[in-house]
């Protein structure tokens, strides 16, 4: 039992070490590529960016789904597009202000205001989502994504260049001379080539997958086995937080570094994977029996709009962009959303 427990904690470490390290490869290659091709780093991150960092809820909602429940998918979808938001996206304009460019304010953001209802209104009126109505949600992404290639295409013709990236006021490093030097002079080198760009995007994507789930199933058995928190408190933190956790680490490791498309960018385009492209495959691959829509579900799905419509409303602020207030206001609300949760599970029981 000690043994385990120690080798749980080791893995746990070992988890987050890969997702840090991982995601500044991840954003180092994908913003590398975007400049390469003259695209937006916004439209690499609500397209590639975006999408791997939601293959950990990809992964929970097949299994769960195939494996007939379907009881972690819904709650799975809407905590990690609450978390995405308000903690990510929060955290991340903590740290830098996000400008909003006007494509995003007036098409992207409301469509994930459209879809984010969408996903409320299927569920709360049948009771469950079926599989004909996965094919819909999964139809949307489809035309989702073929307006960010088209996007991508006008931007690489006429030679856009970056633009959702500022570069943040730090001052020039000093020279590192030795070993440490060469070795970072050398990889700052093979940077510029694609294929090493390609090389690096996909291995940091691989530790910051792989990283994630090391942390949420060390972190479940802490504290499932170990502290002995209830299993629907666990799905409802540990779950949801940890196949969000690529999102959290690429989204601040991106604000951090300035490349602030892809910070945006990855949460406005992960929420809308995991509503169109997650929700529709958890339908489709549940069958006859659909995925199963609970009052927990309607009441976290009208938080997940209210999330959505926030950053909406905050994008058409005075400067344009989700500033440090903005980001503040967004954390509150995560820790209010959360509190209420454990507050109903353990005191008012109201559902």
């Amino acid at each position: 039992m000690v043994g385990i427990a120690i080798l749980k904690i080791f893995l746990l470490v070992l988890g987050f070490a890969l997702l840090v390290k991982g995601a500044d490869f991840f954003v180092d290659g994908a913003s590398g590529i975007a400049k390469k091709l003259k695209v937006s780093t916004f439209v690499i991150g609500v397209t590639v960016v975006a999408l791997g960092t939601s293959a950990p809820e990809a992964a929970v909602t097949i299994m769960d789904a195939v494996a007939g429940s379907g009881d972690l998918v819904v709650g799975n979808i809407l905590g990690s597009n609450i978390i995405n938001i308000f903690l990510i996206l929060g955290v991340s304009a903590v740290v830098c202000s996000l400008p909003v460019e006007k494509t995003t304010r007036f098409i992207d953001l409301p469509f994930l205001v459209l879809i984010s209802g969408l996903f409320v209104l299927l569920g709360f009126l049948g009771g469950s989502f079926v599989w004909w109505e996965g094919l819909v949600l999964l139809l949307l992404y489809c035309a989702f994504m073929a307006y960010n290639i088209v996007l991508a295409t006008k931007q690489s013709k006429v030679g856009l260049e970056q633009a959702t990236t500022v570069t943040a006021a730090y001052e020039e490093p000093k020279e590192i001379t030795g070993w440490y030097g060469k070795l970072k002079a050398g990889y700052e080198n093979l940077t510029t080539k694609v294929w090493f760009l390609i090389i690096l995007t996909v291995v940091g994507l691989g530790m910051v997958v792989g990283g994630a789930q090391l942390v949420v199933d060390s972190a479940q058995y802490i504290a499932q086995d170990l502290i002995g928190i209830s299993p629907e408190i666990v799905a409802l933190t540990v779950v949801a937080f940890g196949t969000s956790l690529p999102e959290l680490v690429t989204s601040v490791s991106a604000a951090r570094k300035g490349d602030v498309g892809i910070a945006t960018g990855n949460i406005i385009g992960s929420n809308i994977a995991n509503v169109l492209l997650i929700g529709g495959l958890g339908a489709v691959c549940s069958g006859g029996n659909g995925l199963a829509f609970s009052t927990e579900g309607l009441i976290s799905g009208i938080v997940s709009l209210f999330a959505a419509a926030l950053i909406f409303g905050f994008s058409f602020g005075k400067t344009k962009s989700i500033g440090r207030a903005a980001g503040i206001i967004m954390l509150v609300c995560l820790v209010a959303y959360y509190g209420f949760l454990f507050a109903n599970f353990y005191v008012f029981k109201l559902y």
